[in-house]
């Protein structure tokens, strides 16, 4: 893969972010509940948070700023491009001190991701992806499965996904396996170590920001649960579910989901 100027700033800040988070982990890090039931939040991701802050926009000082810990700024619906990061994408898992927590980094351009970098240091992998190359894990390439139907094929997922009343006919007959990272787990779809990853809820656009451009230049096909393809950078930085396979059986699972009724 070519290593634009971009695509090394996001891997320096990815490497960065995991020296941080090694530091913390399982070194009993403060812990708060973030207000409105929206999960938890440790030390470790304030100070990625702030690093990553600070050292991307003193790099690009045009570039707007979306991020799960800071305060949102719509001044940045204004700027062609735009960071959007997770600091810690799987806080609990952090918490509990699994190693399946990742950083989350990527640049969108008028709402399309060009740039993009996943980081889950406890393992050293490193995702990365632009839209002029091949997604790549540890600078080589990757590819998503080729898988062409639903029976027996593997999904990250969690439990509720599953549930009938969210699918066409019977729960198709897939092997149901989970990661606490979005996009880890967007990133073993674009690895092939797993066929498809669905989460039918709506999703923060940092969870899925950099995962969406890995899997897409791996191959795959990412959408909301909606087959809309995804957009970023919005008023209210969400979307509409997101669920990400080989172009076939992306199809395929597509062709399950229950939409639901109009309101």
């Amino acid at each position: 893969m070519p290593v634009t100027d971009d695509l090394k700033l996001l891997i320096d800040a990815a490497q960065a972010s995991g020296d941080i988070a090694r530091k913390y982990f399982n070194a009993s890090p403060e812990v708060w509940d973030k207000a409105g039931n929206a999960g938890p939040v440790t030390e470790a991701d304030l100070a990625i948070d702030e690093m990553l802050r600070t050292d991307l926009l003193a790099a690009r000082a045009t570039y707007g700023w979306l991020s799960e810990e800071t305060e949102d700024d719509s001044a940045r619906l204004s700027r062609d491009r735009v960071f959007i990061v997770d600091p810690i994408d799987g806080t609990r898992a952090f918490i509990a001190g699994e190693r399946h927590f990742s950083h989350s980094l990527a640049i969108a351009e008028n709402g399309r991701i060009t740039t993009a970098v996943v980081y889950v240091p406890m393992m050293d992998l490193l995702f990365a992806a632009t839209e002029s190359a091949h997604a790549t894990l540890n600078g080589e390439d990757i590819v998503t499965s080729s898988r062409p139907d639903l029976d027996g094929a593997t999904v990250l997922a969690t439990k509720p996904n599953m549930r009938p009343e969210h699918w066409i006919g019977d729960v198709p007959p897939v092997q149901r396996k989970f990661r606490p990272s979005l996009a880890y787990r967007l990133c073993l779809v674009a690895q092939g170590r797993y066929d498809a990853m669905l989460t039918l809820r709506d999703c923060w656009e940092w969870d899925i920001a950099a995962g969406e451009l890995i899997v897409r230049q791996a191959g795959g096909t990412v959408t909301d649960r909606h087959d809309s393809p995804l957009a970023f950078n919005n008023p209210h930085p969400k979307t509409k579910g997101c669920h990400a396979a080989g172009p076939i059986l992306h199809k395929a699972l597509q062709a399950r989901i229950r939409q639901p009724e109009p309101q």
